[in-house]
């Protein structure tokens, strides 16, 4: 026999041994046979579930839009529906509110038709409501584009109701416009009767003027009443479709809550002045019925420190009880001596404006003031303050290590004030938010956290 050369030899096994090899093929080829088997089973990235249909051509299958089942594709394209729609009708409003104050506001003001009184009583505040619409629907259609930009064909990362949270501010406004719309009406009626070129410019607007599509003033100033009654649908159809594990679930929820209380609370309000007509009605729930409370309680205290309201910022709001010490000197809180009265107390702050737009810095302006406003329990259907506004400025706060059950707010010079809730975790609370404006605010926010009669010596004067 001719021997080869070891050169020549080729070899063919894989080097550790026939049943070694065999055994790794046979475990790689069930691998891979379990890889493929899940790949056409994965789950629904939306809701779990493994009802996907199986794609027998890899290239189709590698081209799917996302691994979610059908029911969940379905569901993204109704949300991304719903939020197309909240946008488009956010635009077409605001195209009604241009064309009141461009086709109707300005016009009549140049012609001299209406003293600025009079524009003013018909038109309320429509340029406040102007302003709000652009700059909503400028962040809107910005997280709509760059959603777009981004690759989100389905809009899955467009958050609608923590925007909505973000403008909450719009409505207020929206209540003082739609608080005004009999007044309004019944102006405008008046004057187009006592006015001839009044009706004449009316009129040849409507027939004559494309823009307004033969729709006469009164249905454009309807235009905000509309909008602001639609927004709990628009909300609804966008919650139905959104997944609850999505992190804009929980906002769009208290967005639409939000809504829906001021439109209660303006119900009520146009009830109060004698009005018979409703914006929209809504089941009668105590969770409603407190909010629309708080809303009432957050006007008055506005009304009182006179602060702007894009300005002013709610720390907390809620039930605590009162009680004055009979003097000066410091008692014992926890003590039967003291007679404790249920008020209502907010404690506002006010808040310097980092920049023109509320949404440009996410962390808000240095605080200018602080207050405490103390409410009665409502009486008559309508609030009264126990008094004027504590200035955190012009307060000390303290606490008795022997009774941790209560604290004690003391003004300069004036009085002395022992609140507690009925939780003692929540008084603590209480307790350190008002201290720290007070703090931050007071002359002695450097000093210890000592006892106010040893801080301060000067008598305290009752009223």
């Amino acid at each position: 026999a001719t021997r080869t050369k070891s050169a020549d030899v080729e070899r063919v096994d894989s080097g550790i041994g026939q049943m070694p090899a065999r055994k790794w093929r046979n475990r790689a080829s069930e691998t891979l046979s379990s890889l493929q088997a899940w790949e056409a089973h994965r789950p629904c990235t939306d809701c779990g579930e493994r009802d996907l249909p199986v794609e027998t051509d890899v290239q189709n299958c590698n081209k799917r839009r996302a691994d979610l089942c059908e029911k969940c594709r379905k569901r993204r394209t109704e949300r991304k529906e719903s939020v197309l729609e909240f946008v488009n009708t956010e635009a077409s409003y605001g195209e009604d509110l241009r064309i009141i104050k461009e086709e109707f506001y300005l016009p009549m003001q140049a012609a001299g038709l209406l003293s600025q009184e009079q524009l003013l009583g018909i038109f309320s505040n429509i340029q406040e409501l102007i302003d709000l619409n652009e700059n909503f629907l400028e962040i809107l259609q910005e997280e709509i584009d760059q959603a777009f930009d981004q690759g989100d064909d389905d809009l899955m990362t467009v958050c609608i109701g923590e925007i909505f949270l973000e403008f909450v501010n719009m409505l207020p406004a929206f209540q003082t416009y739609c608080l005004q719309q009999s007044s309004s009406v019944n102006m405008l009626n008046a004057l187009e009767k006592e006015k001839e070129l009044l009706r004449i410019f009316l009129n040849v607007s409507q027939n004559d003027n494309t823009a307004l599509r033969r729709m006469n003033l009164r249905s454009f100033l309807m235009a905000p009443l509309q909008r602001v009654t639609k927004y709990p649908l628009l909300l609804s159809r966008i919650i139905k479709a959104t997944n609850e594990y999505h992190p804009d679930h929980g906002s769009l929820r208290e967005a639409k809550s939000r809504i829906e209380s001021h439109l209660e609370h303006i119900n009520m309000k146009t009830k109060q002045e004698g009005n018979t007509w409703t914006l929209r009605s809504f089941r009668q729930d105590s969770k409603k019925k407190r909010e629309v409370i708080n809303i009432e309680m957050r006007e008055t205290a506005l009304k009182t420190v006179g602060w702007l309201r894009e300005e002013t910022r709610f720390v907390m709001e809620g039930s605590l009880q009162l009680a004055q010490p009979p003097d000066g000197q410091w008692v014992k809180k926890g003590s039967k001596t003291l007679k404790f009265q249920n008020m209502q107390v907010l404690l506002l702050v006010n808040m310097k404006r980092v920049s023109e737009s509320s949404l440009e810095s996410a962390e808000p302006g240095p605080v200018k003031d602080a207050v405490l406003v103390l409410i009665r329990d409502k009486n008559n259907g309508k609030f009264h303050l126990l008094r004027e506004p504590l200035r955190l400025s012009n307060c000390i706060v303290s606490t008795d290590p022997d009774c941790d059950d209560t604290f004690e707010l003391i003004e300069i010079r004036r009085e002395a004030f022992v609140f507690r809730d009925s939780d003692r975790a929540r008084t603590h609370h209480w307790f350190r938010q008002i201290r720290r404006y007070s703090r931050e605010l007071g002359s002695w926010k450097k000093r210890r956290n000592a006892l106010p009669n040893i801080m301060i010596s000067t008598p305290h004067t009752r009223p």
